[in-house]
């Protein structure tokens, strides 16, 4: 009788570890899967039934406070920090570069040279349309040690869509990257800066985080391109602790400047890093 007991309670214990496990859910989207990060760390998806999908189109403006940090870009980490949603970084003399890649304009070879040559790790928000059509710069891109973000299959404004076809911007690009280069993204930026609470919240429920920016400015009109001289002071001037900066890889402008920029922020004392929020 005594040993039935211990078999007995043996067993439930087996059971009860088996039942605590604590690997990551993996959710199925229209036939995609992906795991959900934030189901691992949270335990609880958030209901997103009944938050506001008021639309807001992202920039960063002209307020900064004492530090040169956008005003705006610290209020929208406050109110939308709980989504893993950011707007600017939190460590001092820390910046981070960052490029949209919609469509190649023929720069971003030369992107990738400076910041080999510079020893800089940068992120690369990719449409579907950029990946399927670059597959080069993308191996190059993964190789050279830089992120590749997300940014959607088809570039719609996300509050525009339903919660099942958000999803699906997401996870298709996703999967097409974890599938054709054994790579896994963990950012997102949403297309033309555009998100409500409610994509925020479906986004972080697919186990990603959100990165907008601190500074962006007017590069990406390929036949109205900045002129050098006052595209690199208004970059550098505008350099500030934590500064999440996005460039147009389309432009010509930036492409020519990008190495002058970079030894301008190191000489003011900030380190380019890799983003690690």
């Amino acid at each position: 009788m005594k040993k039935i007991f211990i078999v007995f309670t043996a067993i439930l214990m087996i059971t009860s570890c088996s039942s605590n496990s604590n690997s990551p859910e993996t959710k199925n989207v229209g036939g995609n899967n992906i795991k959900s990060v934030s189901s691992e760390e949270n335990n609880t998806e958030i209901d997103v039934s009944n938050l506001s999908n008021n639309k807001k189109c992202w920039g960063q403006g002209y307020n900064v406070n004492d530090k040169n940090q956008p005003i705006s870009s610290i209020e929208y980490n406050n109110l939308y920090g709980k989504y893993d949603a950011y707007f600017i970084g939190e460590k001092e003399k820390c910046m981070y570069l960052t490029f949209d890649e919609g469509y190649e304009n023929g720069y971003t070879a030369q992107i990738l040279d400076v910041l080999k040559d510079k020893k800089v790790s940068a992120v690369f928000f990719v449409t579907y349309d950029y990946v399927k059509g670059n597959d080069e710069l993308i191996n190059r891109m993964i190789s050279e040690g830089h992120i590749i973000g997300n940014h959607s299959w088809s570039h719609p404004s996300m509050p525009d869509l339903s919660d099942e076809n958000c999803e699906l911007e997401i996870t298709k690009l996703h999967d097409y990257m974890l599938e054709n280069y054994n790579y896994e993204m963990k950012y997102i930026r949403p297309p033309r800066g555009e998100f409500s609470e409610r994509t925020l919240a479906v986004t972080k429920n697919l186990g990603y985080k959100t990165i907008l920016w601190s500074f962006a400015y007017k590069d990406y009109d390929v036949n109205n391109q900045p002129d050098k001289s006052k595209a690199f002071d208004r970059v550098t001037s505008s350099v500030h602790d934590g500064a999440i900066y996005l460039l147009h890889a389309v432009s010509k402008t930036n492409t020519e400047i990008l190495s002058d920029v970079i030894d301008e922020c190191r000489n003011k004392g900030y380190t380019i890093t890799k983003l690690d929020i």
